[in-house]
Formats: structure tokens, C-alpha cells, sequence
């Protein structure tokens, strides 16, 4: 039996948008974890508590579900025209890998403001009342976000009358812009990797469903809601306690991945559960939130929900918000379809937890589309902060 020590590390944890997460300075990981490895995915498993065949998280900081197994690692940038590297994992709540695929868009919000919080910034550019512009280098993607910070006497304003659907208290605003969200690539079609606004998607078992798939934010697969049978007024209580609907969702998803070239074989989705997305999509219809609350169609452009990690989320990912707000401006693809059609540069979608706006800007460069700037807005608090405990011999 062990009965090694344990060890304490600096943390803080924190919300941001409707996501939580434990976010540490690169310089105060463990020298083992400063670098990417097996080191680090333990160390991150052991803080959140997994993997945890209870799915429960009772000896961790996560909280069992994808919005709240999340780990952030933030340094200051050696990058031009960037404040901070900001680095972020998925943790798998019950199987043993940590995913590095993608963003959290949602963190991203408390990415700019624990750069300010953890001495990140240089000082010159944190004014004394007004806005901080947070220059950040997504590393896992390779993309520019620029967040924009609430200032008060030098400090974050973690306080206001900002109020987010899926969040239960208000905050303050902290504007986000993903600057170029769309994939990299050089045969132009990146953003839609197919090359197609819509495809013919082959899933086994299913059968042949209609998709937009995008990489914009991060992959997502948009279906249509009718298209398996939902209305896209769904709650998670709906689909999360069925087996069969997760397992048909994730069929979904592999065939997608497989569509984008994410994966070259079905067996690769297991360690690729953070991406690609899957969402499904459809025309306005008045419905009752999780929270009671009643939204009308004529509140919302359009309802998307979106699954992560296997499950439907609670409200909506960040990322998948910049994919929906990209996807809905380009004319022709199930999200616009569903939003009623035309060339848009913001979009009302409904999510199980209220509604969210989200803007892009697309245009047309060399007979394909691109999405130069996706926008959201978000909030952001500490919630804890102090040292972190894992026993010593954990990773």
C-alpha cells in the first residue's frame, strides 16, 4: 500500500462561460508536467479524479460531466502579437486518456481573465479602469482569441448585470473574438473539409443522413433534428438516460470523423471523444428550458443541440457556438437552412439552457468560403484558488 506524501500545486479554479475548470501557470506545474507526456495526462487525471468507473469524480475536482473535467495550463507567450499561451485537456471522466484535440471555448473567457489574475500580463498593457485586451495563442488548435476584460482598479470585475443562459448568477461581460476559426489547410476547403455545405453521410446502421461538417471553433457534424427523429427542443434528460440514442449519436459522430479525415479508422474514435462534435439542428418552436424558463420562437433564429464527450450538453460549448455562428452565415448549410436561409452575420439559436447570440463574418475568397472573425460574449469568476493536493507518486 502506497503512503507516499502528498504534494500541493498552485490552482485556481475557476468558471468561465458554462464550463468549470482547474487552471495552473505552466512554471508551477511539477517539472515532469511542464511538458506534454504521460506525466502531465496523470497528473490532470489525478486532480479531476479520473478515470472514476463510478462516474462521479468523488475523489477530484471534476464534477462528472464534460463541462467540468477540464484542466488549463496558461505561460506567458513568446509569440508576436500574443500576451499568453493558453493550453487546455479534456479530461475522460471514466476512461483513461486525456484529449488534447481541441478548445474549450467557454474557458476561453477564463483564460483571459486568469492572465490577468496570475501576473501573465504586462502591467503596461493592464489599464486602471476600462477594457484589457487579451491577446491569446490557442496552442492546441493554433488560433488567435482575443478577449476583451473588464478592468476596475487594476484588477478583473468579475461582478455585473451580464446574464448567461446556463449560468444561474449574472457577471461581468468579457467579449471574445476567435480570430480565422476555421481549420488551416491549403487546398482551400478546410472549412468544410468535404469541400460540400452538404453532404451525403453514410453512417452504418443508420443509414444515409444529410450533414453540414465544419471546422470552425472546432469539427462539428450538424444533422437535422427530424432527420433522427427529435424535434430540437430536447433537454438532456431526454437523450442522456438512453443507451441506444448515445450509441446512434456516436455512430454519427465516427462516420463524421472518418467524412473529415480526423480519423482513419472507427477504433481511433475512442481516443478522439473531445472531437469532432455532433449537433443537430431545426427551425424555431416555443419550448420550456431546463431552468422553467419559456422560450419562444420568436425569441430564437434557430435551436441547435450539441453532445459532448457522449452525452448532450447542459447549454452549449463555446467552440460549437463559433461552428454554429460560422455555419449559419454561409448560405446553404443545414444551421443557416434551419435559421431560415440568407446570408447573416449573427445568429439566436435556442440550447437546452435559454438562448445564445453568436456573430461571424464569411465572405467568398477564391470560390470558397472562409470566416474571417467569430464573436461571442461570456463571463468569468474565480471560484477557489490556492494549491491543489495529489499524492506524490500519482504521475
Amino acid at each position: 500500500m502506497s503512503s507516499v506524501a502528498q504534494i500541493r500545486i498552485p490552482a485556481t479554479y475557476m468558471r468561465g462561460g458554462t464550463s468549470k475548470g482547474v487552471f495552473f501557470r505552466l512554471q508551477d506545474l511539477p517539472p515532469a508536467a511542464q511538458v506534454p507526456g504521460p506525466a502531465r495526462d496523470r497528473l490532470f487525471q489525478r486532480v479531476i479524479g479520473s478515470p472514476d468507473p463510478y462516474a462521479a469524480h468523488i475523489d477530484g475536482m471534476g464534477g462528472a460531466t464534460s463541462s467540468t473535467s477540464k484542466c488549463v495550463i496558461l505561460s506567458k507567450s513568446t509569440r508576436e502579437g500574443h500576451d499568453v499561451d493558453y493550453l487546455y485537456g479534456q479530461i475522460s471522466i471514466d476512461k483513461d486518456f486525456v484529449d488534447w484535440s481541441g478548445n474549450c471555448g467557454n474557458l476561453s473567457t477564463a483564460a483571459g481573465a486568469f492572465a490577468l489574475h496570475a501576473g501573465l500580463m504586462d502591467p503596461a498593457r493592464v489599464p486602471e479602469n476600462g477594457s484589457c485586451t487579451v491577446r491569446i495563442w490557442q496552442a492546441n488548435i493554433g488560433k488567435t482569441i482575443i478577449a476583451h476584460v473588464p478592468v476596475r482598479d487594476g484588477q478583473v470585475q468579475e461582478t455585473g448585470d451580464f446574464e448567461l443562459d446556463g449560468v444561474t448568477f449574472p457577471a461581468a461581460e468579457i467579449v471574445l473574438e476567435f480570430i480565422d476559426p476555421s481549420e488551416d489547410g491549403d487546398d482551400g476547403a478546410a472549412m468544410f473539409p468535404t469541400g460540400q455545405l452538404v453532404d451525403e453521410l453514410d453512417v452504418p446502421g443508420i443509414g444515409t443522413l444529410k450533414a453540414t461538417m465544419i471546422s470552425a471553433g472546432i469539427p462539428t457534424v450538424f444533422v437535422d433534428a427530424a432527420d433522427i427523429g427529435y424535434t430540437g427542443t430536447e433537454l438532456r434528460e431526454d437523450i442522456n438516460g438512453d443507451a441506444e440514442a448515445l450509441a446512434r449519436f456516436e455512430a454519427i459522430r465516427v462516420a463524421g470523423a472518418l467524412r473529415m479525415g480526423l480519423i482513419q479508422s472507427p477504433e481511433e474514435a475512442i481516443k478522439r471523444q473531445h472531437t469532432p462534435k455532433i449537433a443537430f439542428v431545426a427551425p424555431p418552436r416555443d419550448y420550456t428550458a431546463s431552468s422553467g424558463k419559456a422560450i419562444a420562437a420568436s425569441d430564437v433564429d434557430l435551436l441547435v443541440r450539441a453532445l459532448s464527450m457522449g452525452k448532450l450538453h447542459h447549454a452549449m460549448m463555446g467552440t460549437a457556438s463559433v461552428a454554429i455562428a460560422a455555419a449559419a452565415a454561409v448560405p446553404g448549410t443545414l444551421v443557416n437552412r434551419a435559421a431560415g436561409g440568407g446570408q447573416r452575420q449573427s445568429v439566436r439559436f435556442g440550447h437546452p439552457s435559454g438562448v445564445l447570440r453568436v456573430g461571424a463574418e464569411a465572405e467568398v475568397v477564391d470560390g470558397r468560403w472562409q470566416v474571417t472573425k467569430a464573436i461571442m460574449s461570456r463571463s468569468a469568476r474565480i471560484l477557489m484558488e490556492g494549491w491543489v493536493r495529489v499524492p506524490g507518486d500519482s504521475f
